[in-house]
């Protein structure tokens, strides 16, 4: 593919730099739909007039219309997005910067998706498109239990999962973690039992608070409920988790000042697990929650870690140093970009 893109170049570089400026809008108007003219030349960095130029094509080719709303895509626009996808992730260089980002980081895959998530919104959702997919080539046929963490990302991936994964499958979905007490809508609890509408597969609940205090934490280990669904986690074959900043984890689970203030002070830039770690991949505080551990990741067949977005390159980058390298890296490029760049 790379060298046939190479003879295109040669042959008729204008072609390409056409061909690359009008998916550029194509995609940018999906993400954005509907959208105006000025907002959408703001975002590409273009002037008006340039972009009329493209929106009136596009238009007459059947691929946007425009109402009092703004521009959108038609059905023949979606297809032709989706049909150049590939082909344009190539001539983008993607595919060699997920190569790139895999060697960075010792792991088994690496996938990114264009755009970032920090900018438009719609990009979480391809990457939970792309887990879908993932989980329909990795999952083995019979029985599945797939432990799942919260979060916004988690939230957007639970609503790209379709029914085709419980295909020749019985899927059990359980929470990963402890995670009463934070938004209801974001906790473990609800992206399982979310996953599970949308495959028609199963979910298992784990009713813990989000943080306990040690003397409280060995006397629930103990409750028969709670030790059924802890077994039911360490049984499974798939996890699927993000990856958040340090600071705004800890303001989402309500950590003291004082909790805060010590993440500061021992520079944590990321989280996962409940584990709080600096730039170097160095646990550095550690939340006491009940249910999966990062020591306990090594046993599962599929980990899916996804997360996106400039502002999580950081914490995205010091995880990675830490992660099992079975682990499969689903980002966008406003991360990865800033990753390659050091």
């Amino acid at each position: 593919m790379h060298s046939d893109i190479q003879w295109i170049e040669a042959i008729a570089p204008d072609m390409v730099e056409m061909l690359s400026h009008r998916y550029l809008v194509l995609r940018t108007i999906n993400w954005m739909a509907p959208v105006g003219r000025r907002l959408l030349a703001q975002t590409l960095e273009v002037s008006e007039r340039t972009l009329r130029t493209e929106t009136d094509t596009l238009r007459k080719l059947d691929l946007i219309v425009t109402d009092k709303a703004g521009m959108q895509l038609t059905q023949p626009g979606k297809d032709v997005l989706l049909g150049l996808s590939q082909f344009m992730d190539e001539l983008m260089g993607i595919r060699q910067k997920e190569r790139q980002l895999a060697q960075r980081f010792n792991l088994k895959r690496c996938i990114i998706v264009s755009g970032d998530s920090d900018r438009q919104l719609k990009v979480i959702g391809t990457m939970g498109e792309e887990v879908n997919q993932l989980l329909q080539r990795l999952l083995p046929e019979g029985n599945n239990i797939i432990a799942v963490m919260g979060g916004h990302t988690m939230e957007h991936v639970a609503n790209h999962l379709s029914s085709k994964l419980a295909s020749k499958r019985d899927l059990l979905f359980v929470p990963a973690r402890g995670g009463v007490g934070e938004s209801v809508a974001i906790q473990a609890n609800t992206i399982a039992s979310q996953m599970a509408q949308h495959t028609g597969g199963k979910f298992r609940s784990l009713f813990v608070p989000e943080q306990v205090s040690e003397r409280t934490y060995e006397p629930l280990l103990k409750e028969p409920s709670i030790q059924e669904v802890l077994g039911i986690i360490r049984q499974a074959n798939v996890v699927i988790h993000s990856v958040g900043d340090a600071v705004s984890m800890a303001h989402r689970r309500d950590m003291s000042e004082d909790q805060i203030k010590v993440l500061r002070g021992r520079h944590a830039v990321g989280e996962a697990f409940g584990y709080f770690f600096d730039k170097d991949g160095n646990v550095v505080y550690r939340i006491p929650r009940i249910g999966l551990q990062i020591g306990e990741l090594a046993n599962m067949e599929i980990i899916l870690a996804v997360a996106g977005g400039a502002s999580k390159a950081t914490a995205i980058e010091a995880y990675m140093k830490i992660a099992p390298k079975k682990t499969c890296l689903i980002t966008d490029e406003g991360a990865a970009n800033l990753i390659l760049k050091k």
